[in-house]
C-alpha cells in the first residue's frame, strides 16, 4: 500500500517580498525596536533593516487589510478580510499573538486605532453600516459598538487629549464621537462655508479639540470641535492618503508623491517630492508615511517602502519592492543559480536572489505576463503574454532576442527542453507550439490534442516526450519536436520526466482531496531527490505532500500566509527554498526547506502556533491510515445528540396552535389535579457516553448525572436529592476545587450550563447562547472563578468563562471530531487541554479567542485517539490517556514518552497529590506513582470483590470504567453499565448506584402487592428493583435479546416477558428462572398483560398489527385478535377478564373479547361504563385532555390510573411526566407537569398502593421513583411542577384596565410608516448657515442640558432677504404619562424636586419654583424610569424608550 502519511521534513517561511500598498493606507511603523512593521497577504512582517531580516505573524487567515500600533510601540493590531474576519493583537518582538477579537464584524475589519493609554482599541468593519466598534482588547471584551455610516469610513482616531472622544473619517463626511457608557454618539462636522463638502481620506487630531484632515482635493481641513474653520489650500496636489502625528510635528503622503512635514501648528517645514528622485517614477503615489526623529518611513501605492533620513532627504533609500496591481502567475527559476524570475498583470518581469533577499534586475515589457521559463543554460528568459505573444530576453542585460506572435490568447505555460534545443509553448487555444532554439526560435511543431487550454507541461530527460494537462484535467503525451500524440501505453512506461509540474497523473492523485474541483491545485513542483513535492491552491494554502503520492487524500503539510489563491510554486535550482507566488496578494514568498534530518535538531523550535483554522480537515495528523477505533468509542462517536424538536422550541409551536387554543380557552376545562409528585429516588447513572461525571462533595455525598437530574447521593442514608434546574439530557459535569459547587451542561438547541449548589440544591449561574446542540465537557479552573466548556456542533466550540458573571471571555473553533475532555491548567488559569479523536490540543488564552498548538508527537509515534487527560505536578506536565491503552507524558506542547497502562482505551484518569489513578475498558483501577513509572496497586472490578454488605448485583465482571474520582479513603467508580461502585483501598467493592445500560428501556411492570417493580431494556437484561427504602436491584437476568415490554402475573409469582425478535418468555418472578417461552411472531413484542383475578389469559401484543391471546394454564394460543391497521402500543383488560382494550400506533382505539379475539364495537358511552382493571390507554374520551396543543409533534407514549381513579399519570416524548384529573375530558386538559426525564419517557406505573409512581426514560435509561403526595402536604424544598401549558387568562381575573394595557402594542405607532409624507431633506440634516453670533465669534452658553440644536432652518424665498430662524427652547411641558406606566413618579434631592416622565421627555420639576428642566436625548417615548437608591450615586436616573434597538440613557 502507498505511503499515505504526510512527509517528515518540512517549509519554514524565509522572506516576504512586497508591501500591500493598494487599497490600504496608514499600515507601516517603526516599532520600539526601530523595527518596521507592515503587512502583506495574509502575513504581518516585522523587517530589521539593520540586520536585513524578517520576522512574520502568521495569525490570520486571509488578506490582512489594516494595522494600528499601540502607544507603547511594541504591540500591533492587525484586522483582517473575510466572512468572520478577527482582530489580532500581537507581540511585534516574538511575534506571538496577545490578544484576538471575533464575533463582531463582517466582511471585514477597515481601520484600527489604540487610545492614549494603549487599554482600548476601535476598529470600523466594512458591513453596510460601517459598524464602529470599541474593546477592551486586553480582555477580548466588546465595549461599544455603533453604526458608523452610510458610506466608506476610510481613517479613525482616538483624540489623544480628551478622553473617551473619536473621530472618523470618510466618503463625504466626519464624525466626531464621543463614549458615554456603553454608547457611542456620533456628531457630524459641519463643512459650513469654510470649505467644500467632500470626501475625507485621513485624519490626525491635536490639542484644544482641533483635528486635521486630509481630503480628496490635497487640502487639508482644520477643525475646532465640530466645525471646519480653515483650509490649508494645495497642501498637496491630489489627494491626502496618510497622516501621521509625532512629537515633532505631523507628515502627509499624497497622491502627488509628495510627503510633506508641518510643525505642531501645521506650518510646513520641507517637502520631499519622490517622483524627482533617483529611484522616483511618474505616478508613485505615497498611501503611508510614518516619521520619527529624523527617519521618514513611506510606503507606495505599487508595493514599495522607501526610507528618507531628513538630512538627505533626496536620496531615498529604497529598501521593500514588490510586484504593483494586478494578478501574478509567472515563476521561473534559475537552472544554476539562487534567482527567480516572477512576471505579473503590471507588465513587469522581476529578479530576485533568493540568498540576499533583495530585487535585483527588473524590466516592463508592453503585455501583462503570464508565465516565464528559463533556458537550461540559464542564458535565455522567455515569457508568455496575455495576448498570445512570447518574448525572449538575455538574463544578463534583460535585452530581447526574439518577440513572436502565433496566437490570439493568452500564454499559460513555457517550458525549455533540458536539451536545450526546444521551447515548448501552451496556449489558452489550447495548443502546444514548438519551436527551435537554435533555429532563432523558429517553430518546428505542433500539439493539437488538447480540447481546453493548456495549464501544465513536463518535458521527458531524454528530450523526446512532452506531457500536458489541460482545463479539462486531461493528462496528453507528445512525441517531440513533431507534436505527435502518444496513445501507446507500453511507448510510455519506461518514461523519465526531467520536472514534475502536472497537476493530474497517476504520481500525483494524492493531492487531491477526495471531492474537489479539478481546477483547485494551480501548480505543483517535484523535488524527486527529497521525494516531496510542493503544491498551490486556490484556498492560499501550500502544501508538501510526499512524492509520488498514488492515493487520493494523501496526508500533507499545510503552510499558511498568502491569502487568495497561490498561483504558482517552484524549487530553487538546489532544493534548498520553495518559491510561491500569490495571485491576488502579488507577493513572493521564500520557503526554507527543512529535510527530514535537520528537524530533529531543531525540534527546540515551538510548533507555530496556529489560530485553529489552520488545521486542514484531513491532515492535521501526520500519520497514515488510522488505526481502527475501538468499538466503544467507535459507538460513542457515532451517538447523535440531535432532537428534532427541542423544548426550547414549545413556546413558539405553541403559538403556532393559536387557533386550537382559543377554541379550548372558550371551554370550561377541569382544573389541575390537587395531589402531586415529588422525585424521590432514581436509578442510574450516564456512564455509557459520559466520563469523569462523577465526584465526592466536600460534606462526604456523591454528586452525579443521569437524564436531565444532577443527583446529590448520601451513601449513608441511601437518600437522594436533585437539581431539576436542566430539561434534558445532561452529558457532562464538573466539580469545583471546593467541592462545593457542580457545573453541569446539557444537550438543547441553544443549550446551557448551570452551575449549582450540592448543598442547597440552588443554581448560582446558567451559562447560554454559546453552545448548539449541547455542552460535552466542562471544567473549572484552580481558583474556581473560570469555567471551560465544550459544545457539540461541528466545531466542537470551546468557551472559556467567568461564570460569576455570566460572561464569556475567550472562545475558539476546538476541532472537526469530537472533543472528549476540557481541562484548565491549574497553576496558569489563561491555559488549557483539550483531547478527543486524533486530537491533543495545548490552549491559551489570547483576548476574546484561544490560540491552539497541536501536541507534538516527534519521532514518537503518531497522534491518538486520547480519552482523557490531567494537569500534573509543575505548569508544563500533562497526561492523557489514549485509545489503545497508553498514558502519554507531555511536558509542555512535546511527548517526552508513553506508558502501557491498560487493554483497551483509558477511560479516567484522576490526578491526587501524589500520584494518578487511572481506569480502563478492561475494567482494572490502577494506582500510579507521580511519575507513571510504577504502577503501585490495581484494583479490578470483579463481583467476587464485592463487600458482605454490598447491596444490588454487579452484571459483569470488569466493566468497561468511565469515571475515577477518590475522597474520603475510597476510590469512586462509575462504569458504562451504569454502575457506581466504591472501592475501599484494602480491596473490597460496594456497589452504591444502578441502572440500566446503553439501550431504550421501554418495559415497566409493578408488583401487584410487594413494593417491587420490574424492568427490562434494549440492553438485554431483565431487572427486579426493590422500592422499598433499601433502594436496590434485586435480581437481574441476561437475556439472549432486548425487551420492551413485561408484565407480573396477578399473584405476583409469574413474570411474563416480550423480547424484539417477537418470542416471549414467563419467568419466575423470584428467581427469573424461564417457566415457558413461545414465538409466534417475528416482530416486537410491543405489550404484554395477563387477566385480572386468577390471571387465566395472557395477552401478548406485537409490532406486526396483531394480539395474541394464550392460555396460560394449557401453555396454548387461544385467539388472535385482528383488525388493528398498525403496531399495537397499548392494552388493557377489563375486570372480568373478557374484554380487551387496545391502542395502535395509528391512534385507534379498538376493543377485542377474549379468548377468541373477536373484534367489537362499542359506543363512547359504554366504553365509560365498563370497569377497566387497569388504566394504561392514552385514547378515548376519558382520556381526550392528555394530548397537548402540539400532539402532531409529540406523543404520549404511556399512561398509568391511581386505583381510586381519580389521577392519570402520563408520559411524554417531551421528557415530561404530567398529572391530570381522571377522566380527562375535553381538550388539552390542566396538569401538573414533571421534568427530570430527558427525552421520551416510555412508562409510567403506579406501584400497588399508589404511594409511588413510577417512570423509565427511553434514551436516558433511568428508572425514577416519585412519590405521590395528597392535596395540601407541600413541601416547600422544591417545587419542580409546572401548571398547565394554556395558563390561568382565559380564565378571567384580569381588571379592566389590566387587560387593556396587557393589549397596548407598541410597535405599530413608534414603527410603521409615518402618518404624514414627508419631502426633501430634514431641517436638522440640511447644511447649516452661520448665523451672526458665530461669524462674529460670539459663543452663547447652551441653554438645556440636551442635545446640541438641531442644524438651523433655511427659508427658501427667493424673494425675500433671507434670515435665520431664531432657536426654539422648550420651556414647560404639560402632562405625565400614567396610562400604561407605573411607579415612574419620584422625589428627588430631599423632596425639593420631582422626577417624571411624558412623551420623550424626562422632566425634574421644582416644587418651591415651579420651574421645569428637560432630559431629551430620548428620541422616542420613555416607557419607564427608576431612580439609583444607592448614596454613592445620588440623583442618577435611568429611563427605558420605545423603538426597535432598544436602548437605555442615564441622566444625572
Amino acid at each position: 500500500m502507498a505511503d499515505r502519511s504526510a512527509p517528515s521534513c518540512h517549509l519554514r517561511l524565509e522572506w516576504v517580498y512586497g508591501y500591500r500598498g493598494h487599497q490600504c493606507r496608514n499600515n507601516l511603523y517603526y516599532t520600539a525596536a526601530k523595527e518596521i512593521v507592515y503587512f502583506v497577504a495574509g502575513v504581518g512582517v516585522v523587517y530589521s533593516p539593520r540586520e536585513h531580516r524578517q520576522k512574520f505573524y502568521l495569525g490570520h487567515q486571509d488578506d490582512i487589510i489594516s494595522l494600528a500600533l499601540h502607544p507603547e510601540r511594541v504591540l500591533v493590531a492587525t484586522g483582517q478580510v473575510g466572512k468572520e474576519p478577527y482582530i489580532c493583537v500581537w507581540d511585534s518582538y516574538t511575534v506571538q499573538t496577545v490578544s484576538v477579537l471575533k464575533d463582531v464584524h463582517t466582511h471585514g475589519i477597515a481601520c484600527l486605532a489604540f487610545d492614549l493609554d494603549g487599554q482600548r482599541l476601535v476598529s470600523v468593519g466594512l458591513d453596510s453600516k460601517n459598524t464602529v466598534c470599541v474593546w477592551d482588547w486586553r480582555k477580548g471584551k466588546l465595549l461599544s459598538m455603533a453604526p458608523g455610516h452610510t458610506d466608506r469610513i476610510f481613517d479613525i482616531s482616538w483624540d489623544l487629549y480628551q478622553p473617551n472622544k473619536l473621530v472618523s473619517c470618510g466618503v463625504k463626511h466626519i464624525k466626531f464621537w464621543s463614549l458615554c457608557g456603553n454608547s457611542l454618539t456620533p456628531k457630524r462636522g459641519v463643512f459650513g462655508k469654510t470649505g467644500d463638502l467632500q470626501t475625507i481620506l485621513c485624519l490626525a487630531c491635536a490639542r484644544d479639540e482641533v483635528t486635521y484632515s486630509g481630503a480628496l482635493n490635497g487640502d487639508i481641513y482644520v477643525w475646532k470641535g465640530i466645525n471646519l474653520v480653515r483650509t490649508i489650500q494645495g497642501a498637496h496636489a491630489a489627494g491626502i492618503f496618510s497622516m501621521n502625528a509625532c512629537e515633532e510635528g505631523f507628515a502627509t503622503g499624497g497622491r502627488d508623491g509628495c510627503v510633506r512635514l508641518w510643525d505642531l501648528n501645521f506650518k510646513p517645514i520641507t517637502v520631499i517630492d519622490l517622483r524627482e528622485t533617483d529611484q522616483g517614477y511618474k505616478g508613485l503615489s505615497v498611501r503611508s508615511v510614518c516619521w520619527r526623529g529624523d527617519h521618514i518611513l513611506v510606503g507606495t501605492q505599487d508595493s514599495e517602502i522607501f526610507e528618507i533620513v531628513v538630512h538627505e532627504r533626496n536620496k531615498p533609500f529604497l529598501i521593500m519592492q514588490g510586484h504593483c496591481e494586478g494578478e501574478l502567475w509567472a515563476l521561473a527559476v534559475h537552472p544554476t543559480k539562487p534567482l527567480a524570475m516572477t512576471g505579473s498583470d503590471d507588465r513587469s518581469v522581476r529578479i530576485w536572489s533568493l540568498i540576499d533577499h533583495a530585487l535585483i534586475a527588473r524590466c516592463n515589457m508592453e503585455e501583462p505576463i503570464r508565465c516565464a521559463a528559463v533556458s537550461t543554460d540559464g542564458i535565455h528568459l522567455a515569457l508568455g503574454m496575455k495576448d498570445g505573444s512570447f518574448t525572449v530576453l538575455r538574463v544578463r542585460d534583460m535585452t530581447e532576442v526574439v518577440h513572436i506572435k502565433d496566437r490570439k490568447e493568452a500564454i499559460h505555460e513555457l517550458k525549455y527542453s533540458p536539451d536545450g534545443n526546444f521551447l515548448a509553448v501552451g496556449s489558452n487555444d489550447s495548443s502546444v507550439d514548438i519551436y527551435g532554439v537554435v533555429q532563432r526560435y523558429k517553430k518546428v511543431g505542433e500539439c493539437i490534442g488538447s480540447l481546453s487550454f493548456i495549464t501544465h507541461m513536463d518535458w521527458s530527460s531524454d528530450s523526446k516526450y512532452l506531457q500536458t494537462n489541460d482545463g479539462n484535467g486531461k493528462r496528453l503525451f507528445y512525441r517531440m519536436p513533431s507534436g505527435k500524440e502518444v496513445t501507446n501505453k507500453e511507448e510510455l512506461k519506461g518514461i523519465q520526466w526531467a520536472s514534475w509540474t502536472c497537476v493530474s497523473g497517476v504520481e500525483v492523485n494524492g493531492i487531491w482531496p477526495k471531492y474537489s474541483d479539478i481546477n483547485d491545485i494551480n501548480s505543483v513542483d517535484a523535488n524527486f531527490i527529497g521525494q516531496v513535492m510542493v503544491t498551490a491552491d486556490d484556498y492560499g494554502i501550500v502544501k508538501l505532500f510526499r512524492y509520488p503520492c498514488l492515493r487520493k487524500g494523501a496526508k500533507f503539510k499545510k503552510y499558511l500566509g498568502h491569502s487568495a489563491h497561490v498561483t504558482n510554486v517552484r524549487w530553487s535550482h538546489d532544493h534548498q527554498w520553495v518559491v510561491s507566488i500569490g495571485g491576488a496578494d502579488h507577493s513572493v514568498f521564500q520557503w526554507k526547506f527543512v529535510p527530514d534530518r535537520k528537524l530533529k535538531d531543531s525540534l527546540h523550535i515551538a510548533p507555530q502556533e496556529s489560530l485553529v483554522d489552520s488545521n486542514s480537515d484531513e491532515s492535521d495528523s501526520d500519520q497514515s491510515d488510522v488505526p481502527e477505533l475501538d468499538s466503544e468509542i467507535e459507538q460513542e462517536t457515532q451517538i447523535t445528540y440531535r432532537r428534532q424538536v427541542y423544548k426550547e422550541d414549545l413556546p413558539q409551536l405553541k403559538e403556532q396552535c393559536k387557533e386550537k387554543r382559543k377554541s379550548a380557552a372558550s371551554k370550561r376545562r377541569e382544573r389541575a389535579p390537587g395531589n402531586s409528585i415529588r422525585l424521590h429516588f432514581v436509578h442510574g447513572y450516564r456512564g455509557y457516553d459520559c466520563r469523569s461525571n462523577l465526584f465526592y462533595t466536600q460534606t462526604g455525598e456523591i454528586v452525579y448525572h443521569v437524564a436531565a437530574v444532577g443527583v446529590v447521593y448520601n451513601r449513608q442514608q441511601n437518600t437522594q436529592r436533585f437539581y431539576l434546574g436542566h430539561d434534558d439530557d445532561i452529558l457532562c459535569l464538573a466539580i469545583h476545587p471546593l467541592k462545593d459547587y457542580v457545573a453541569t451542561g446539557q444537550v438543547g438547541r441553544d443549550s446551557s450550563i448551570h452551575i449549582w449548589d450540592t448543598e442547597t440544591i440552588k443554581p448560582l449561574s446558567v451559562l447560554k447562547g454559546y453552545h448548539q446542540y449541547g455542552v460535552c465537557a466542562v471544567d473549572f479552573s484552580a481558583d474556581g472563578k473560570r469555567l471551560a466548556s465544550v459544545g457539540i456542533d461541528d466545531n466542537h466550540t470551546i468557551v472559556l468563562w467567568d461564570w460569576k458573571k455570566g460572561e464569556k471571555l475567550s472562545a475558539v473553533r476546538g476541532s472537526k471530531d469530537k472533543i472528549f475532555v476540557v481541562k484548565i491548567n491549574p497553576y496558569i488559569p489563561d491555559k488549557l487541554i483539550t483531547v478527543g479523536i486524533k486530537h491533543m490540543k495545548f490552549w491559551r488564552r489570547a483576548g476574546g479567542g484561544l490560540i491552539g498548538r497541536k501536541g507534538c508527537i516527534g519521532a514518537l509515534g503518531r497522534t491518538d485517539t486520547m480519552m482523557c487527560a490531567v494537569y500534573g505536578w509543575t505548569e508544563e506536565m500533562a497526561f492523557s490517556g489514549t485509545s489503545t491503552g497508553d498514558v502519554c507524558i507531555w511536558r509542555d506542547v512535546f511527548l517526552i514518552k508513553t506508558v502501557k497502562a491498560h487493554d483497551g482505551p483509558v477511560f479516567s484518569m484522576h490526578a491526587l497529590e501524589k500520584g494518578f489513578v487511572t481506569g480502563g475498558k478492561d475494567g482494572v483501577v490502577a494506582l500510579w506513582d507521580d511519575t507513571f513509572e510504577r504502577c503501585l496497586k490495581t484494583y479490578a472490578i470483579k463481583r467476587a470483590a464485592l463487600a458482605p454488605g454490598s447491596k444490588g448485583l454487579l452484571l459483569e465482571d470488569n466493566p468497561s470504567i468511565r469515571a475515577i474520582s477518590l475522597g474520603h479513603g475510597h476510590i469512586l467508580v462509575g462504569t458504562k453499565n451504569g454502575e457506581i461502585l466504591e472501592v475501599d483501598k484494602s480491596g473490597p467493592i460496594t456497589l452504591l448506584v444502578q441502572g440500566h445500560m446503553e439501550g431504550e428501556v421501554w418495559g415497566l411492570a409493578t408488583h401487584p402487592h410487594l413494593p417491587i417493580c420490574a424492568t427490562v431494556s434494549d440492553d438485554k437484561t431483565l431487572r427486579i428493583w426493590d422500592l422499598s427504602p433499601s433502594h436496590c436491584m434485586l435480581a437481574v437476568r441476561k437475556l439472549k435479546k432486548g425487551g420492551r415490554c413485561c408484565c407480573f402475573s396477578p399473584d405476583g409469582k409469574a413474570l411474563a416477558v416480550g423480547l424484539n425478535d417477537g418470542s416471549f418468555l414467563i419467568v419466575n418472578a423470584d428467581t427469573l428462572e424461564d417457566l415457558v417461552s413461545f414465538q409466534h411472531r417475528k416482530d416486537v413484542i410491543s405489550e404484554i398483560r395477563f387477566s385480572p383475578g386468577a390471571g387465566k389469559y395472557l395477552a401478548v401484543a406485537s409490532c406486526d398489527n396483531f394480539v395474541d391471546i394464550y392460555n396460560v394454564m394449557s401453555s396454548k394460543r387461544v385467539g388472535i385478535c385482528k383488525g388493528a391497521s398498525s403496531y399495537i402500543t397499548h392494552m388493557d383488560w377489563d375486570v372480568r377478564g373478557k374484554l380487551l382494550q387496545v391502542n395502535t400506533g395509528a391512534k385507534e382505539q379498538l376493543f377485542f373479547e377474549a379468548p377468541r379475539g373477536k373484534k367489537q364495537t362499542i359506543p363512547t358511552l359504554e366504553v365509560e361504563k365498563i370497569g377497566w382493571a387497569s388504566w394504561t390507554s392514552v385514547l378515548g374520551s376519558c382520556c381526550e385532555g392528555i394530548w397537548p396543543i402540539i400532539g402532531e409533534v409529540t406523543d404520549v407514549t404511556a399512561s398509568c390510573l391511581t386505583s381510586d381513579s381519580k389521577v392519570l399519570a402520563t408520559g411524554d416524548d417531551f421528557g415530561f411526566v404530567k398529572l391530570f384529573r381522571y377522566p380527562a375530558k375535553g381538550k388539552f386538559g390542566k396538569f401538573k407537569r414533571y421534568v427530570a426525564h430527558s427525552t421520551h419517557v416510555t412508562n409510567v406505573r403506579w406501584t400497588y398502593d399508589d404511594s409511588l409512581l413510577v417512570t423509565v426514560g427511553g434514551a436516558d435509561t433511568s428508572l425514577m421513583l416519585w412519590t405521590y403526595e395528597m392535596e395540601g402536604h407541600r413541601d416547600s424544598r422544591q417545587c419542580d411542577s409546572e401548571e398547565s401549558d394554556l395558563d390561568s387568562e382565559e380564565d378571567g381575573g384580569y381588571d379592566s384596565d389590566v387587560t387593556r394595557e396587557n393589549e397596548i402594542n407598541y410597535t405599530i405607532k413608534a414603527l410603521s410608516t409615518n402618518i404624514r409624507p414627508m419631502f426633501g431633506i430634514k431641517p436638522h440634516l440640511q447644511q447649516k448657515e452661520p448665523t451672526l453670533d458665530e461669524r462674529q465669534g460670539v459663543v452663547r452658553p447652551s441653554v438645556s442640558r440636551a442635545l446640541p440644536q438641531p442644524e438651523k432652518l433655511q427659508t427658501n424665498n427667493v424673494g425675500k432677504k433671507k434670515r435665520p430662524i431664531e432657536d426654539l427652547i422648550l420651556e414647560l411641558v404639560f402632562g405625565y404619562r400614567g396610562k400604561d406606566c407605573r411607579n415612574n413618579v419620584h422625589y428627588l434631592n430631599d423632596g425639593a424636586d420631582v422626577i417624571y416622565h411624558t412623551a420623550s421627555i424626562g422632566i425634574l420639576y421644582n416644587v418651591a419654583t415651579g420651574s421645569q428642566s428637560f432630559y431629551q436625548e430620548h428620541n422616542d417615548d420613555i416607557l419607564c424610569l427608576t431612580v439609583n437608591q444607592h448614596p454613592k450615586f445620588t440623583n442618577i436616573v435611568a429611563t427605558g424608550q420605545l423603538q426597535l434597538l432598544l436602548f437605555m440613557c442615564g441622566m444625572q
